[in-house]
């Protein structure tokens, strides 16, 4: 059965019968279960769900960073499923901006640095003008020089999301981006999340375990055991007041 976000027009991302399986005979395991959803343009929508549910593998199938066994991820009109490692390299490149849970920073790059990586792989004329413009969007400006190891889970965190948004990318997808960080600075980072997503206009899809972080979102979609679990009243609707 299909779980539809999208209110009108063509979504941002698209399900449709969504197959993922790990390993083989008796360690078989079904990880998605046929998931169809679409998510709708412009908005945020929270996954949410235990622990080994399937959420974060969802997430990263929608990345291109783990293949499916069946069904089909369209991004921004595009079939990504089965394209090859270099052409889906370069979509990632241009469409998506992805923020992980242990912010993935390069040790040995300032914070300038990193957010100008997707900026400089991609040909982008000045790419350390636009960076620091997106690090004082996040209110790192005067930590620019600074290494990750000099920087704050908090601070950490906010550069992983200039980095992810400094392509101006039609789809953000969030892994646990507070799973490292305190309450206080969790909130503080979906909040910044939220702001610069509407900043930028792009759809923003994020897995998180906090049901009260979820509310945030303009929708919230809820996993069990690789299927979307029906939830009356929260299911794909908007939560907003």
């Amino acid at each position: 059965m299909k779980t539809s976000i999208a209110e009108s027009g063509a979504p941002a991302a698209s399900l449709v019968d969504l197959r993922l399986s790990l390993g083989s005979g008796a360690t078989r395991v079904d990880v998605l279960k046929g998931i169809t959803l679409n998510f709708e343009r412009g908005k945020a929508t929270a996954i949410i769900g235990p622990s080994g549910c399937g959420k974060s593998t969802l997430l990263m199938a929608l990345a291109g960073l783990e293949r499916v066994d069946s069904g089909s991820i369209t991004i921004a009109g595009q079939r990504i499923e089965s394209l090859d490692e270099d052409a889906l390299a370069t979509f990632r490149r241009e469409k998506v901006g992805i923020v992980f849970q242990s912010f993935h920073l390069m040790p040995t790059m300032t914070a300038l640095e990193n957010v100008a990586i997707p900026l400089e792989l991609a040909g982008v004329e000045d790419p350390f003008g636009r960076a620091t413009c997106e690090l004082e969007m996040v209110g790192l400006a005067s930590r620019a020089s600074h290494y990750p190891s000099q920087l704050s889970g908090g601070e950490q965190q906010r550069v992983a999301i200039a980095r992810a948004l400094v392509n101006d990318p039609e789809l953000v997808l969030a892994d646990e981006p507070t799973g490292n960080l305190d309450e206080s600075t969790g909130a503080q980072i979906v909040d910044l999340l939220l702001t610069q997503r509407v900043r930028k206009g792009s759809t923003l899809i994020m897995v998180t375990h906090d049901a009260g972080l979820a509310t945030k979102c303009d929708a919230v979609v809820s996993m069990r055991s690789g299927l979307v679990e029906s939830l009356p009243g929260r299911l794909a609707q908007s939560v907003a007041p």
